[in-house]
């Protein structure tokens, strides 16, 4: 059976969860600080949900050693020989390698010898040059390395093993920027929720409530949507809503203020209009989410996946007094919150909350209404992969930071 290697983005470890919660522990091998082996065909795998994901590969072979001069003696033997099953044509190759020992210099003159051995087989072969021990995604998808005439060779470091992967996508930095930037109505004062993050957050959201080898991302929206709806409670500007019809959920959002539903409901008709093919579906009205009823939707063919409410936007760490009082009045909400949810669903129910917490020198300071979801009637689902204090989307430099908090109804 062939096998998967993702290579995860900054923070792998949500990467990680994100593929626990999908597809079980039990096929799923951590690779270094980078990269997670899944023991599925890559068929079996929708890279275009996934929003932990950079690199998606399929692996073609496992060397056992991890020295470089080594793997290079074996990719110019080697790779001459599958040459002859490409399509004629310039022949573009790029290298890159996580957790190995080599550098951009000696990776580039393996590189020169693959393109001499290319050369006496009768193939013509471009060298996509090396700045760093890895190509980026702009790299990757701006040379073409995933199409018919492009090979971007992966190289990772397993114990003392590596493991030789081939790129079959990444990520779509383009689409992503479109998907963010283009929307007609964003705002800084509620938070810039990445695209990337949604789609994680959905995926913890819906975990077994949905068959994950279903195509969800479908290339041109066909199909009907999915009987299965996403509901966001803090909607916002409509971030997690529209990366749920994306994934061809229908959409439920809420939010206390009319400015906001406003700004969802133009923005997810841009969406809409963008992607005239995808059957887009989608609620949005207002509402305050530590008291509103959602009559007959909180049910096992809906989950809720949402950014919470975070507090005062903050851009350094406020007094101690200051800091108690926001940490005080975000508790006072989560905990009405989860209240008001709990009365309205039955035992199984799921959700995945990006809640705020606060770095501090001493570091991050947690919601105190973390420590009581028992008693309110909610198990903060585990990860084996992943711990929770791993599950906390921060970039550097950041005061509020989002934890990412995947629940199911007792």
């Amino acid at each position: 059976m062939m096998q998967t290697l993702i290579v995860h983005g900054r923070q792998p470890a949500l990467g990680r969860a994100e593929l626990e919660i999908l597809y079980g522990a039990d096929v799923l091998e951590p690779v270094g600080n980078d990269a997670t082996l899944i023991n599925l065909d890559p068929t079996s795998i929708d890279f275009m949900r996934l929003g932990g994901m950079v690199k998606f590969c399929k692996v073609l072979t496992f060397l056992e050693t991890t020295n470089w001069n080594e793997i290079e003696k074996f990719l110019v033997n080697e790779t001459p020989n599958h040459f002859q099953y490409l399509e004629s044509g310039k022949l573009k190759i790029g290298l890159s390698v996580y957790g190995l020992d080599t550098n951009p210099r000696r990776m580039h003159a393996t590189a020169l010898k693959l393109k001499k051995a290319g050369k006496e087989v009768g193939r013509s072969i471009r060298i996509i040059p090396n700045e760093k021990l890895d190509l980026n995604s702009a790299q990757v998808l701006y040379n073409k390395l995933t199409q018919k005439l492009g090979w971007e060779l992966v190289f990772v470091k397993h114990g003392h093993k590596t493991i030789v992967a081939q790129s079959i996508a990444v990520q779509d930095i383009d689409r992503y920027a479109a998907r963010d930037q283009e929307r007609p109505y964003r705002d800084a004062r509620v938070g810039m929720l990445p695209p990337k993050l949604a789609q994680i957050i959905i995926n913890l959201a819906v975990g077994g409530s949905d068959d994950p080898k279903d195509p969800l991302c479908l290339p041109n929206g066909q199909g009907e949507p999915k009987d299965l709806t996403v509901i966001d409670p803090f909607c916002g500007t409509g971030v997690i809503l529209q990366e749920a019809t994306l994934m061809n959920y229908r959409a439920y959002g809420t939010d206390l203020e009319p400015r906001m539903v406003e700004y969802s409901e133009k923005n997810l008709n841009w969406l809409k209009n963008k992607y005239e093919d995808w059957q887009i579906q989608f609620n949005v009205e207002q509402a305050d989410a530590t008291s509103h009823t959602w009559e007959r939707s909180l049910t096992s063919k809906s989950v809720i996946a949402c950014e919470t409410y975070l507090g005062r936007a903050l851009t350094s760490l406020p007094d101690q007094e200051t800091l108690a009082k926001i940490i005080n009045d975000c508790d006072t909400i989560h905990k009405k919150f989860l209240k008001n949810v709990a009365r309205q669903t039955k035992p199984g129910f799921r959700m995945c909350l990006a809640v705020p917490t606060w770095h501090t020198k001493n570091g991050f300071r947690h919601l105190r209404t973390l420590d009581s979801l028992e008693k309110m009637g909610y198990n903060r689902v585990k990860f084996k992969f992943s711990s929770n204090n791993d599950l906390i989307y921060h970039r550097p430099g950041q005061t509020v930071a989002r934890e990412l908090v995947v629940l199911e109804r007792l």
